[in-house]
């Protein structure tokens, strides 16, 4: 495709028509010539939004980019309605990767009952790549919104799933030739497939019905750079046991041939929770097939401590993700 807006007749064919998911809250969606759309609210429910590019994968981009967007409305208790899709291609981009992407973000938001809205898609030299930016609109009753800044004293630390979950996929189909000299093609398979675990909307969902004080998707900055957002956004301290963090050996040693830290590495598909019964709700999600495990405490005072047997380290800001390192 040239430069410039894509085409009226590519706009309809490979955009607007792999657009089937509808939600009734939306009034005025996604049309030729329509620049916005228009949302129908019940009193007393609010707007949740977010807004993430993906740029460090072209790989499964649709997919990530809708994950991405509706993990972060999740972690508000929000229930994610609509995406409005920024999609920036390279010169010379075939419509039938445009096709694609598009099949990626209409089944990922079929998954999770969400409705494309609207956006806008143009070829451009200032790119290499195609990139996506999504911002994601949610919906929740005022009262009952989650906040990062929720953690209190005294709650447990919860973290769903494993850390490290969307690096190790990307890692995998990005190396995945260099992989497979060191790893078996069964071992590589599985790393790149973590993909499928990237939505923590479900996870989300219990969590709220069990009550909670704070939620977190561990995104870029691995889980500690989310252990320190929450800390410092809720005014508190941690004391964290590094051996609980549950992690998957696949992403260990994929981290050991790239010389990455794990802990650093971005960790879409868990989620960072405080709630006063942290071991009811890890009992909860288990019902629900999700794993989860409490990780430490929240602490009065500023110190956030990372424990490992007899060494005791503190938490820093958040770094550079490790993922940028490959």
């Amino acid at each position: 495709m040239n430069i410039g807006k894509v085409p009226e007749a590519v706009l309809k064919r490979s955009i607007i028509r792999q657009i089937k998911t509808r939600r009734p809250e939306i009034i005025m969606g996604a049309a030729v010539g329509e620049d916005c759309a228009a949302i129908q609210l019940k009193e007393g429910e609010v707007f949740v939004m977010s807004t993430d590019p993906i740029t460090g994968t072209s790989h499964e981009i649709g997919a990530l980019a809708i994950h991405v967007t509706a993990n972060d409305i999740a972690s508000s208790g929000a229930e994610v309605i609509g995406v409005m899709l920024s999609v920036l291609l390279p010169e010379g981009t075939e419509e039938t990767e445009l096709k694609a992407m598009m099949k990626q973000v209409e089944e990922t938001c079929h998954s999770l009952n969400i409705q494309t809205i609207g956006g806008h898609t143009e070829v451009t030299r200032v790119v290499n790549q195609p990139v996506i930016t999504v911002t994601g609109i949610g919906k929740i009753v005022k009262d009952a919104l989650v906040t990062t800044g929720g953690a209190r004293p005294g709650d447990d630390v919860i973290v769903t799933k494993w850390i490290g979950l969307e690096g190790t996929s990307i890692i995998a189909h990005e190396k995945e030739a260099e992989l497979l000299k060191r790893f078996s093609t069964s071992f590589v398979e599985t790393a790149a497939g973590f993909i499928q675990y990237l939505s923590v909307v479900p996870e989300a969902a219990v969590a709220v019905r069990h009550g909670v004080t704070a939620m977190h998707d561990v995104t870029e900055g691995g889980i500690f750079g989310a252990l320190w957002e929450v800390a410092e956004a809720s005014g508190v301290g941690l004391s964290i046991d590094l051996k609980s963090i549950p992690v998957r050996q696949e992403t260990i040693e994929v981290c050991e041939v790239f010389g990455l830290n794990p802990y650093q590495l971005i960790s879409s598909g868990s989620m960072l929770i405080t709630a006063p019964n942290g071991h009811d709700l890890v009992r909860k999600l288990g019902e629900e097939g999700i794993n989860a495990s409490v990780i430490g405490k929240v602490t009065e005072g500023n110190d956030r401590v990372l424990m490992n047997e007899d060494e005791v380290r503190y938490l820093e800001p958040p770094k550079s993700d490790e993922l940028y390192k490959v």
